[in-house]
């Protein structure tokens, strides 16, 4: 790079390369001159020559600092131009800035106040949100506080119901305990599906016997008799059985047991003539009737053998609703004739009612009839004192008969 004038050129310019080349022909053309001065001595013949060509020479060399000087003239306009466009350049550019930098400053103000806007309504989300937060928490923490209440309550109502389970344990484990548990299971279910005068629990029989329940049906059947019975150390062995052989003692036992009670109840609580021919054994659980109905199929058929039906709570419930339904037929058939008495009644009632309602009719057709005549002469007299507050005198004349207007005579003198 060189510096002319104040302006700057690159060496690889065109016209730094112009310039150069036209100082290298200037200088060659004196390195020629000089030649040429040097070589006039050597011969005179050659003078001549060279003078033409020392002026061709010079006029060459005059054109080229012409040329020099054009170049010179085109290099300085050619650097005003260039100051001038970078010049025009720079405040082309500093406008250009100028402007971008107020485009970017109006944009940044515009992203700050969008910024701070969205900031604010993020602030505000989350605060609602938060609020919303809180009100859930406050909710979920009331919800879990009634659960855990609820937890704790149940929790206290299972062990209750596990000191309860462990009290039926213990009753269950006593034959004199669970037979008071069986009695009372059977006069709950009786106390429920009959009426408290069509039964008596632990009622004395003639041979001194007193079952649990003695129902009163009338003959036929007669009165018939629910015992409570509950082979439960059969059950249980039956159902703890690991074996082949614990399971045939079980069953063994099991057998045992039950025929046992049957004949029990045949024997005590079929009294012919006093009680129904045949009797009712309670079984307090519905596992240990379902496991002789399914496995001991036998036993059921030895007890309507012995005329003793076994039945469960389920099924006494329901064999004491039939049992309700004869006791109350039994009750309409001795009360028939007391029905058939106030039916007559109801009729004689019912006849003596028609004619009086018969008799109301006629009052209340002749107090229509006195009604319609009073409105007939209220409404005569309603006339009759419109016409005299009118002062409607003519009219009433002649309503009023000749006859009755008395003519007036002049006393007689």
């Amino acid at each position: 790079m060189m510096e002319i004038s104040g302006v700057f050129y690159q060496w690889d310019d065109p016209r730094v390369i112009a310039a150069l080349i036209a100082g290298a022909v200037v200088l060659l053309m004196l390195v020629l001159l000089i030649v040429a001065v040097r070589a006039s001595g050597r011969s005179a013949r050659m003078a001549a020559p060279l003078g033409q060509q020392l002026q061709v020479l010079g006029g060459h060399v005059q054109q080229l600092g012409a040329s020099q000087e054009r170049l010179q003239g085109g290099l300085q306009t050619v650097s005003d131009t260039q100051t001038n466009a970078q010049a025009q350049v720079i405040q082309t550019m500093e406008t250009r800035l100028n402007t971008v930098q107020l485009q970017m400053q109006e944009r940044l103000a515009e992203n700050a106040a969008r910024s701070q806007r969205a900031l604010a309504e993020m602030q505000e989300r989350m605060n609602q949100t938060l609020h919303g937060s809180a009100k859930q928490t406050t909710t979920s923490l009331t919800q879990l506080q009634e659960r855990l209440a609820a937890i704790d309550k149940a929790q206290d109502n299972i062990t209750k119901l596990s000191g309860d389970v462990l009290s039926l344990q213990d009753i269950l484990s006593n034959k004199q305990t669970r037979g008071s548990f069986g009695e009372i299971q059977l006069h709950d279910i009786v106390s429920k599906a009959l009426p408290a005068n069509s039964y008596a629990s632990q009622a004395t029989l003639s041979n001194g016997r007193r079952p649990d329940c003695l129902v009163h049906l009338p003959n036929p059947p007669g009165p018939i008799v629910i015992d409570s019975k509950f082979p439960l150390e059969a059950y249980e062995a039956l159902r703890a059985a690991e074996s082949d052989h614990a399971l045939k003692d079980a069953v063994r036992a099991m057998k045992v047991a039950v025929r046992k009670h049957i004949d029990d109840i045949s024997e005590r609580y079929i009294i012919e003539g006093e009680t129904a021919d045949g009797a009712l054994m309670f079984l307090p659980s519905e596992a240990v009737y379902a496991e002789l109905h399914a496995n001991f199929g036998e036993l059921t058929r030895y007890g309507f053998e012995k005329r003793v039906w076994i039945v469960s709570p389920t099924t006494c419930m329901a064999t004491l609703n039939t049992m309700r339904a004869i006791l109350k037929d039994a009750r309409m058939q001795e009360q028939a004739g007391a029905i058939r008495r106030e039916l007559g009644m109801l009729h004689a009632d019912v006849e003596r009612l028609v004619t009086r309602v018969g008799k109301l009719d006629t009052h209340f057709n002749q107090a229509r009839k006195d009604v319609d005549d009073i409105l007939i002469s209220a409404e005569k007299s309603a006339k009759r004192a419109g016409r005299l507050h009118n002062f409607d005198f003519e009219e009433l004349a002649e309503e009023r008969p000749a006859s009755s207007v008395v003519p007036l005579e002049r006393p007689k003198g």
